[in-house]
């Protein structure tokens, strides 16, 4: 079962010091974590990432630098960003207790992904516009600023803890992050298309559809009957007895 964490990858978007993700990578290892996505890091490679990361140099030596977030995402089912306050977003929060058995549940079978953002100011509205929920660290309320590093250690302890007893989750091939985003982008046009969303703002009821369709964690097979159904409303003249249900 603790396989099953090989399917956890940890996302660092923009990190500011060389040393966190260096404290992130020994955070990750020692908890059996071991896939590190860094998204436009200021300073990487760094001799200070080195000197922190305490002998977990093959996390960093293997870590991916993207230059965008949606890159870093690429064939992740399920994308969680960490967040130390409530956003005015539409998006599900739950706890990093109550996300562990969820997420380690769908990495039985595939890539999940943990979202952490800068330092300063944590993940923008855009980023966390790409994940499907998001988790926060119960913490003193009236002092709840946690070290990035700290904040990785203890979602992955989270997730470790959680394997304990889990029973095996029957196979399900998800859909990817990838494609979900084009998935969200055919559905804009064609609802412009048609004239039910505002020209003005787009945006406002695209975000309430990504969280209806993040909640029902759609299957690869699911995925691709909702973008055939989409393409045709602005394409209907592909409509033929071979698309056509009974």
């Amino acid at each position: 079962m603790l396989a099953s964490l090989n399917n956890v990858r940890i996302v660092l978007s923009h990190t500011s010091h060389p040393g966190n993700i260096g404290s992130a990578a020994r955070a990750m290892k020692t908890m059996g974590v071991h896939d590190l996505r860094l998204v436009s890091p200021k300073q990487f490679p760094d001799p200070v990432a080195i000197a922190m990361c305490a002998g977990s140099t093959d996390v960093l030596d293997a870590a991916q630098v993207t230059v965008d977030l949606a890159s870093a995402l690429q064939g992740a089912t399920l994308v969680v960003g960490c967040t130390a306050r409530r956003r005015d977003l539409s998006h599900k929060m739950v706890s990093a207790r109550e996300l562990a058995p969820m997420l380690m549940a769908h990495a039985q079978h595939n890539p999940v992904a943990l979202v952490f953002g800068t330092e300063m100011s944590g993940l923008t509205n855009a980023e966390l516009e790409q994940c499907q929920m998001l988790v926060h660290i119960p913490a003193n309320p009236d002092y709840s600023s946690l070290n990035l590093a700290s904040a990785v250690q203890i979602l992955c302890y989270e997730l470790r803890s959680a394997l304990v007893d889990m029973p095996a989750a029957a196979a399900v091939e998800l859909a990817k992050h990838e494609d979900l985003e084009r998935f969200y982008q055919e559905l804009e046009q064609s609802l412009i298309a048609i004239g039910f969303l505002n020209l003005a703002a787009p945006r406002r009821l695209m975000t309430r559809f990504r969280r209806l369709y993040s909640r029902a964690q759609l299957e690869k097979e699911e995925l691709n009957i909702l973008m055939g159904m989409v393409k045709l409303i602005r394409h209907p003249a592909q409509i033929n007895e071979a698309t056509k249900l009974d």
